[in-house]
């Protein structure tokens, strides 16, 4: 091997002289390191050296100048020792001292926790940007009547998106009516399903518009889940278009045998209404034509940047 001073690189040119004594003075530094963590592991479990041997397939005398730091061990045997030792081979070779290193506890820690500690661990420490999260998702939220159901699948088509409606995602995954469902689970059951129904479209669908009930709203971990996953939009109208849309649907429950409903529906909207403006955009349908909302509702898709890759 020609000396240090005379290696030259491919091209025959003369490289640098590389400070070998500060290179030595950094392997001898490793080794005794090595060698002290190596003991105090085992000083620390109360195991001799002899059981660390026969444990590690390591002979006592090499042990003796591992810990002395004399031994310059191979990293096969030096991961016996750390087996025997039941450390990772980390802790014996990395810079950091792991009987004092915060770093290296918290690591540890990390790595027992189970999965949805882990998890919440990672969104703090790294969290993604909102807009990642939300994908292409688009979720239109608001009372009955506004146009949700309509407005989301004439947009669906004209964007190429699919169009799910959360309500027949919970009817074709329980088989059954969403009234039926209320009849048979009650309201906690209903939301369950809900949240369920919102969790699997998340996990199938990174572009989607989606339309869902007036009421998710008020399901607080929900209605997070809903506002981090999805650009949302709040579909409005006044009380008495939103009355008067729901009737022409056919649906005459509103107001049968119930002359207070309108007023009923006003208490909805006041008690719903600050949750619903935590929506990243409103679209108000009052007084317009169905395809001039869709525009409304187009153009405010593209001028956001709701279905751009992010």
């Amino acid at each position: 091997m020609r000396p240090m001073s005379e290696i030259t690189n491919f091209r025959g040119m003369r490289l640098e002289p590389q400070p070998e004594d500060s290179a030595d003075a950094a392997v001898d530094a490793l080794i005794k390191s090595v060698g002290d963590r190596v003991r105090k592991a085992r000083e620390r479990k109360g195991l001799p050296r002899r059981v660390v041997s026969e444990l590690s397939g390591v002979s006592p005398r090499y042990l003796a100048q591992l810990e002395a730091g004399e031994g310059n061990i191979s990293i096969g045997l030096l991961k016996r020792v750390a087996i025997a030792l039941d450390h990772r081979i980390e802790w014996l070779v990395g810079e950091e001292d792991p009987y004092t290193s915060e770093a290296l506890r918290i690591a540890d820690l990390y790595r027992m926790a189970p999965a949805p500690v882990r998890a919440r661990v990672m969104a703090t420490l790294n969290p993604e940007p909102p807009e990642a999260l939300r994908a292409q998702r688009v979720c239109l939220i608001g009372l009955r009547g506004a146009g949700k159901s309509t407005l989301g699948e004439m947009a669906g088509r004209a964007l190429g998106v699919p169009f799910v409606e959360l309500n027949r995602e919970i009817e074709d995954h329980s088989g059954m009516p969403v009234t039926e469902v209320l009849a048979l689970y009650g309201q906690e059951g209903y939301r369950r399903l809900e949240s369920q129904a919102l969790e699997r479209i998340i996990a199938t669908h990174d572009a989607v518009i989606l339309a869902v009930a007036g009421g998710i709203v008020a399901e607080p971990d929900t209605y997070k889940t809903l506002l981090t996953h999805f650009h949302t939009i709040w579909v409005k109208a006044s009380p008495e278009e939103h009355m008067a849309r729901v009737r022409a649907q056919g649906d005459t429950r509103p107001m049968a045998g119930n002359p207070e409903a309108m007023e009923q529906l006003r208490s909805i909207l006041r008690s719903r209404e600050a949750l619903y403006a935590q929506a990243l955009a409103e679209l108000d349908t009052s007084h317009k034509t169905l395809d001039g909302s869709l525009q409304d509702l187009l153009g405010m898709v593209e001028a956001r940047g709701f279905l751009s890759a992010h």
